[in-house]
């Protein structure tokens, strides 16, 4: 994007344009869309705080680009305006309560059990901006899903889409917290949405079922601690004091969500790309860890959770199988792959077997 002279419209043209924008955004199948300016002063002093304290582990990129992230200008020359827009992605599946509740079984975040949603959002975003052209004529933009350093939150806060729960999520009174966030970068003056105020009140819910303690303080995430990060982030070795704690949660977590009041106003997604794809919903770990890496980039090609590869998968897959009960099944899974290729699989495996009490054993003695 480059600064461009004044579009030729008068203040009520840009407002109906922006009413049109919206509606636009509904027939492409989001459930909101709002517009915000790019005024971001007040979180990027939190961000820098955050960073300071070093919650975001080995997520460099979230430092890597200085104040572009917070400046929306500096990262894209010429932007005046975000419109944000929230697509719904629960999808029809097994209960999540059901899966967690069975350790025999892998639990994958509900939004990564269909389609990469980083395709999906892209492709829309990118139909609004040609319905926008095709009214204001040639306009300068750029469409972003995870694809860049943007506070996507704060800017969907300030666009009037929801509030930061104390979980630092966005949540919406009509939809919770189980939707997707995208953004178009443009220079066209539109007019800007209030932001919603907060309602989350003295509940603390979130804050106190996490399974590892990661949400520090109300608004404070220490990405370190987070199940997530843990077993999408983090590269190498989970450390030992997270893994019991994990259970069988193998990629992702959705525990803060699930316990969330408002989220009994979510609502199921009807964008097929985010259908269950191989079962995933209520897969057994041993089945899971029986994937060969022909399986696995099969499987999951198209998905978000194709980006960890074969290796952080079998590394995920063997904590939750050392999380689960000692079957023969599950001793036979862990111990057919304990001289895997890779190092950090056979240090997880070597975890796994300890739990099910085989340290002793001849299979294991090469740990």
């Amino acid at each position: 994007m480059r600064p461009t002279e004044p579009y030729p419209l008068s203040n009520r043209d840009f407002a109906a344009l922006a009413k049109s924008i919206k509606a636009w955004g509904r027939e492409l199948g989001f459930q909101a869309v709002g517009i915000a300016d790019t005024d971001l002063t007040q979180a990027e002093a939190q961000l820098t705080q955050w960073l300071s304290r070093q919650f975001h582990g080995e997520m460099d990129y979230m430092q890597s680009h200085g104040t572009k992230r917070a400046r929306p200008d500096e990262l894209i020359p010429g932007t005046l305006r975000v419109i944000s827009a929230r697509l719904n992605y629960q999808p029809h599946a097994a209960a999540a309560e059901a899966v967690l509740a069975d350790p025999s079984t892998g639990y994958i975040a509900r939004y990564a059990l269909g389609r990469d949603y980083h395709k999906v959002l892209r492709a829309k975003l990118q139909q609004l901006a040609q319905r926008i052209q095709e009214t204001v004529g040639a306009f300068n933009y750029r469409v972003f899903v995870d694809s860049a350093p943007v506070m996507e939150v704060e800017l969907a806060r300030k666009a009037g889409l929801g509030w930061r729960g104390k979980h630092t999520l966005l949540l919406s009174r009509q939809a919770g917290s189980y939707f997707f966030l995208g953004e178009l970068y443009t220079d066209l003056p539109l007019p800007v949405d209030m932001p919603e105020s907060e309602h989350c009140g003295s509940c603390r819910a979130c804050i106190e079922v996490c399974p590892t303690q990661a949400i520090v303080a109300p608004y404070q995430l220490d990405a370190r601690r987070c199940i997530s990060y843990l077993t999408i982030e983090l590269k190498g070795s989970i450390p030992e004091q997270f893994r019991a704690l994990i259970g069988n949660r193998v990629y992702g977590c959705d525990d803060c969500q699930l316990c969330c009041p408002w989220n009994k106003f979510a609502q199921t997604s009807s964008e097929q790309d985010f259908t269950v794809r191989h079962g995933l919903d209520h897969a057994s770990l041993v089945s899971l860890f029986a994937w060969s890496e022909h399986d696995f980039h099969t499987k999951l090609a198209g998905s978000a959770i194709h980006r960890i590869g074969y290796e952080r998968w079998l590394r995920n897959l063997a904590v939750g199988l050392g999380n689960a009960p000692s079957t023969p099944a599950v001793i036979a899974a862990l111990t057919a792959r304990r001289e895997h290729p890779s190092g950090l699989v056979r240090e997880h495996i070597a975890w796994a077997l300890s739990r099910h009490n085989t340290a002793a054993s001849p299979a294991s003695a090469a740990r």
